[in-house]
């Protein structure tokens, strides 16, 4: 099943960061898919936000491509856009981070979709304009 989430402000992401936060289970891993820009960090800032984790120290972990944020609970951001493979992404030793009680964010998890559990939440993240977003989770 996909919910279509259409919102048109930051705050209005802040909102979904945060019913995310409250609802997402321990243990999550949510693979997040859309284009450069999409607003897939800022999600995730959001819902660290929402979970006790400054959003100021949220960011893209592109070139560390992973990072960890403590808050109510850990938080666990993954980005695979400069990966090769999955092979490469199971070296960062993502198994650890999934079977714990964090919270687990996957930034073009397409690329490593066969690395990543089959028992996730899936959140495809469409620009509408400047500031709105289409958020197509399933």
């Amino acid at each position: 099943m996909t919910v279509e989430i259409v919102v048109d402000s930051e705050r209005q992401t802040d909102v979904l960061g945060r019913i995310l936060a409250e609802t997402l289970p321990d243990g999550a891993v949510v693979a997040l898919l859309g284009t450069l820009g999409a607003g897939k960090t800022r999600l995730v800032q959001a819902v660290a936000a929402a979970s006790g984790v400054p959003r100021d120290e949220v960011g893209s972990p592109t070139f560390v491509l992973v990072r960890e944020y403590e808050g109510d609970r850990s938080i666990f951001h993954f980005d695979a856009y400069r990966l090769r493979d999955s092979d490469e992404f199971l070296e960062l030793g993502p198994d650890e981070y999934f079977e714990s009680d964090g919270l687990s964010f996957v930034e073009w998890a397409d690329k490593v979709e066969d690395a990543t559990p089959e028992d996730k939440l899936e959140i495809v993240v469409e620009p509408i304009d400047a500031t709105s977003r289409r958020f197509l989770v399933t």
